[in-house]
């Protein structure tokens, strides 16, 4: 059947738009091949990074804080410890076993040793555990004292006597804390004592019951161990205790069972919130949680000025106007630390309490600081050495690190803050609960 006239002209406005687009891409390509070429175009112009405004300068060399340490070749040559301090001859029958962590800043990690021994604890019970990520770095001497990483490993085990232990790289708060865990299982440990590395600690001395730090503590292992320790009047049903608080967790005795039990720290949260998670899950667990007093442990962000004052010596008297004349001395420095020219102090001294007052001012301008963890930013040197890392970079990745394991722990139980059981949250609600109201 043939096609009309009427509809072959339907078809004409489609023909004649085809051919019209046909013709102007033949132009177009046409034009084109026409244009001359350069012969060596140039490159597209390539922008470089952008630098931050950064001040590179680097801090001057921090100070000696503990000068007769530098120059002692023996633990000899350091001064004895406080007499009213010193732990038995014969060690106790308990094992005290203590864990520092250390990361940054080696003033605080020297002050918060001496303090513990010169309150009594055994050097040889002490164990630093290092966790600066630069393997044997330090124990070769290989960091400078401006590198924040650094510590002195020669004074630490050769003049003060403890232990250092190594991490195998660098870990957050919560990987720390079971590398603890960790150390006390793999030497049948049943308990074990551990300390923040910015606090410092000295004994009771201005109470009548005196005894040192170390014996206090000594005095709680025992009563944990009494056979009616946390036994239920009532029920006669004996209870389990997780932890053993002496001004929070600044310095504490962990049950390794029930830590054991609880699965260890979690991981996923590695700093602020991972102890409100762990103390919680003990709480929900029914974990006992005592509250303990053994001396003064205070937060601190700095050192004093000489750490030789923490043995308590004191000028000896000035001799007579005859004798001085004959000697032609000088008399010695009020912290002097040196063996002929000074004498023991005594308990509950005058110098006792001045040391006590300049702890509490230290405390006192860290609570004050709106950055608390300032001290972490004093170093910023060690460029070229080993395992070098940027120290502000690892500030602002630390800080990004906190903040995640923050969200994480806030999703995990689906709730911000600290009192997860005031939320009505027990075990078991991990990662199953919709977020409440703390969320907004």
């Amino acid at each position: 059947m043939g096609i009309s006239l009427r509809s072959r002209w339907v078809f004409l406005p489609l023909v004649l738009a085809l051919g019209a687009v046909s013709l102007y891409f033949l132009r177009l390509s046409i034009h084109h091949e026409a244009q001359p070429r350069p012969e060596n175009p140039a490159p597209p112009e390539k922008k470089g990074p952008i630098y931050k405004d950064i001040d590179r300068e680097v801090a001057p060399p921090l100070p000696e804080y503990f000068p007769i340490a530098a120059g002692a070749k023996s633990p000899s040559d350091l001064p004895p410890i406080p007499s009213w301090n010193k732990p038995p001859e014969k060690h106790v029958p308990e094992s005290t076993r203590l864990y520092i962590g250390f990361t940054r800043f080696w003033p605080l990690l020297q002050q918060v040793v001496v303090s513990y021994i010169t309150a009594g604890w055994p050097p040889e019970d002490i164990y630093v555990v290092e966790n600066t990520g630069t393997m044997d770095s330090n124990k070769r001497g290989l960091l400078t004292i401006q590198n924040p990483f650094y510590l002195d490993y020669h004074r630490l085990t050769k003049i003060l006597r403890v232990n250092i232990v190594s991490t195998p790289s660098l870990q957050t708060f919560a990987q720390l804390q079971n590398f603890y865990l960790s150390e006390a299982i793999n030497n049948n440990l049943t308990y074990y004592f551990w300390s923040h590395m910015d606090v410092a600690v000295h004994s009771h001395e201005d109470r009548k019951d005196f005894k040192s730090l170390y014996m206090r503590a000594v005095d709680v292992i025992r009563e944990t161990q009494q056979a009616d320790y946390l036994v239920d009047k009532e029920t006669g049903k004996k209870g389990e205790w997780g932890v053993q608080f002496f001004a929070y967790d600044w310095l504490t005795m962990v049950n390794v069972k029930t830590f054991a039990a609880l699965g260890g720290w979690d991981t996923m949260v590695g700093y602020y919130g991972t102890d409100c998670d762990m103390y919680s899950r003990l709480a929900f667990n029914n974990y006992h949680q005592p509250i303990q007093d053994a001396g003064m442990v205070y937060d601190v962000t700095t050192s004093i000025d000489d750490l030789s004052i923490l043995y308590r010596r004191r000028p000896k008297p000035s001799p007579t106007r005859e004798t001085r004349d004959e000697s032609n001395s000088t008399s010695p420095s009020p912290h002097s630390s040196n063996l002929d020219t000074t004498e023991p102090d005594t308990l509950n001294s005058t110098l006792f309490h001045n040391l006590k007052a300049t702890f509490e001012q230290i405390q006192q301008d860290k609570r004050d600081d709106k950055y608390r963890n300032s001290w972490q930013l004093r170093q910023n040197g060690g460029a070229g050495e080993p395992y070098y890392y940027d120290p502000r970079g690892f500030e602002k990745a630390l800080q990004m690190t906190i903040e995640v394991g923050t969200k994480i722990n806030e999703e995990k139980w689906g709730h911000r803050g600290c009192d997860l059981k005031g939320a009505g949250l027990k075990e078991g609600d991990q990662w199953r609960v919709e977020h409440d109201e703390t969320f907004g």
